[in-house]
């Protein structure tokens, strides 16, 4: 069997650490010139070069978004920038421009090619196109069945890489002027306003619609992706939050070991779902994969998008000689709270927040309320930095 990756996003230095540690075998980041999610915080040169470096120490990967639709005005700096990137030593430039891919050609660069979803490949001929140019991967494009997927495979043999979790877009695997129209923000050049997203009245009537799909989530799926030869499965996301990447990290790593394993069923799937769709504001489904969606995977008439506050600490600091817990608190609890820790190493493990809660000057409270702010208690479970403490979850 080839190598299933697990690749999860990333949209800065502390959520692709975290990323890493929960179980990502690899990450995609955006720099700050040329990718295509222009409101996410991205990369520095300084800070590719750490993300680079902490993430080879782990013997995992970082690939590099350069997917822009390039307009004659973008092209300033673009051969400087890439040579850059690949004597920082970044694993993989994702493209969908061919202009970028005759430049790695011609600038010789190191860095292996994986084309974008932005390109919207469904077919094998346009992968072998690309397979030419020098791929070594394509991302597919979101809408691909998986009849789709296996011709592609048995065609080209390239590596195949696939969403299995988070938000779609309207228009095909991007390729949207809604926001152009609307907003004069150019999706396909970093900034999409979301448009899709919006809940517009419907005149004269006391309804509202909305075209929004409902979010990915490919986990009754995984097995079957695996056997059509999907080699890398990618999370969407990478303005979400750390505890979101966490969650959904934690729980797919855990998933794709046990098919591999051969050691999965369906209550521990059931569980998982249930994990998954906590974490998340939007309901979430299968899409594409097994048939074309019909209303029952998108939004027409209006939707709830209520976040919920499980998230409740990361864990900074722990002393194994007095069991003393240093964390810095992100949702409100109190003493009495039925807690659960979480973490690289950790199953999820229940917990009651003692009497005893301190906060950072070493009063004695009752209450976390004060967002980030830092607090001890004593807890037996051995703990290390960056576990993760929410609300307790029981299904």
């Amino acid at each position: 069997m080839e190598r299933i990756e697990l690749l999860a996003p990333s949209g800065n230095l502390e959520r692709l650490k975290i990323a890493l540690l929960y179980g990502a075998d690899a990450v995609y980041i955006g720099g700050q010139d040329y990718s295509l999610r222009a409101n996410a915080k991205n990369f520095s040169i300084d800070d590719i070069r750490e993300a680079v470096s902490f993430a080879h120490n782990l013997h995992k990967r970082v690939y590099v978004t350069v997917n822009i639709v390039f307009h004659d005005s973008n092209l300033a700096g673009l051969k400087e920038y890439m040579l850059t990137l690949d004597e920082i030593g970044v694993d993989a430039f994702i493209v969908s421009d061919v202009i970028v891919m005759q430049l790695m050609k011609e600038l010789s660069i190191k860095a292996e090619l994986h084309v974008s979803t932005q390109a919207s490949s469904l077919n094998y001929e346009a992968v072998n196109f690309y397979k030419d140019l020098g791929a070594t991967r394509v991302v597919l494009a979101r809408e691909a069945h998986k009849s789709d997927i296996l011709r592609i495979k048995e065609e080209t043999g390239l590596e195949l890489e696939c969403f299995v979790h988070g938000a779609m877009c309207t228009s095909i695997s991007g390729r949207c002027v809604l926001s152009n129209y609307a907003t004069l923000r150019d999706s396909n050049r970093g900034g999409c306003a979301q448009v899709c997203r919006f809940v517009f009245d419907i005149e004269d009537s006391n309804q509202v619609f909305s075209m929004t799909p409902k979010d990915l989530n490919m986990v009754s799926v995984l097995e079957e992706m695996i056997k059509v030869g999907v080699n890398s499965f990618k999370v969407e996301g990478r303005m979400r939050s750390v505890y979101y990447i966490a969650t959904v990290i934690y729980t797919y790593r855990r998933l794709i070991d046990r098919v591999l394993n051969h050691n999965i069923d369906s209550k521990y799937t059931d569980y998982s779902l249930k994990i998954l769709n906590r974490c998340a504001n939007r309901d979430s489904v299968e899409q594409f994969f097994n048939k074309i969606p019909s209303n029952k995977e998108q939004y027409f008439l209006g939707r709830d998008e209520e976040s919920n506050k499980d998230f409740l600490g990361i864990v900074l600091d722990y002393n194994k000689d007095n069991n003393m817990v240093t964390l810095e608190q992100r949702n409100y609890f109190k003493t009495g709270d039925v807690v659960e820790f979480f973490g690289p190493n950790l199953e999820p493990t229940s917990f009651i927040i003692p009497d005893e809660l301190y906060d950072e000057k070493e009063n004695l409270i009752d209450v976390a309320r004060h967002p980030k702010m830092i607090v001890r208690f004593k807890c037996p479970i051995t703990l290390r930095k960056d576990d993760m403490m929410r609300v307790e979850l029981k299904f």
